[in-house]
């Protein structure tokens, strides 16, 4: 239950992040309210995840594929550069992750 918990404040945290893009400085409220919505939201699981998985864990996890995911989708939907150092930026963040998971699985 902790892993779909964690999956749920990813999915706020990148849809907030995502309309962030379009609150241009906050200037334009519903994209603003969407992305202060969806932060409360992702805190809020988060925080809910975190009495049953340890901090490192729950954290590494919701940072790590909040990043890849937001950067893969600046990439393929916002037309941001995707050179090949990029690439390798957000496959070491995810290499990080799965290496901090490996280290709790025993």
């Amino acid at each position: 239950m902790a892993y779909l918990t964690l999956a749920a404040a990813i999915l706020s945290e990148v849809l907030a992040t995502t309309a962030m893009k379009y609150t241009d400085g906050f200037s334009r409220l519903w994209p603003s309210v969407g992305t202060a919505l969806g932060y409360l939201l992702a805190f809020a699981l988060l925080a809910q995840t975190l009495k049953s998985m340890s901090v490192g864990t729950a954290y590494a996890i919701w940072s790590g594929a909040g990043t890849a995911v937001i950067a893969a989708m600046g990439m393929v939907f916002l037309g941001e550069s995707a050179g090949a150092l990029k690439i390798l930026g957000v496959l070491l963040v995810i290499a990080g992750v799965v290496v901090l998971n490996l280290d709790g699985a025993h």
